[in-house]
């Protein structure tokens, strides 16, 4: 990866909607070029996706919670945990962690009721766990904003 490649993920990650044209004009390519450098990019996953950033108040999602887990260790344990955490929409992230809390997850949901529900209902009642921990966020600092790309 050389230089102007690092310049179109910045440029991406800044606008993932920029135009071909619009991306070869702000890397100095000309857009055939630029294009090729794209689906390269695409092709050898350094690209994986391109996403809008949705308000989470505009989909009812403006209540946040950082929730610590810990989980038997035990393989079938972690495993099965892992597995249903794919079927809660309302985890919108999950990190399994070295010590502890074994995993960290991301909630996104209405209000503090609409938490408590989940709670009860789903995250509690999941196989192998031992402990659950709730951080309700205040508020966000700092906004993801994409990966720095140096060098």
């Amino acid at each position: 990866m050389d230089a102007i490649d690092r310049e179109i993920l910045r440029e991406l990650q800044a606008d993932g909607r920029l135009s071909n044209q619009e991306l070869a004009q702000r890397v100095g390519l000309t857009p055939s070029p630029c294009m090729r450098r794209v689906r390269q990019l695409e092709q050898d996953g350094v690209i994986q996706g391109y996403r809008a950033v949705i308000a989470p108040e505009a989909v009812d999602r403006g209540f946040e919670v950082l929730v610590s887990v810990e989980v038997r260790r035990d393989r079938e344990a972690v495993e099965a945990f892992e597995a249903a955490l794919q079927d809660i929409p309302d985890v919108i992230e999950a990190y399994r962690l070295f010590g502890s809390p074994g995993c960290l997850l991301r909630i996104a949901v209405a209000d503090l009721r609409a938490y408590e529900r989940l709670w009860i209902e789903k995250l509690t009642a999941l196989t192998g766990i031992t402990e659950v921990n709730s951080q309700i966020i205040m508020k966000r600092i700092k906004e993801p904003t994409g990966l720095p790309v140096d060098r």
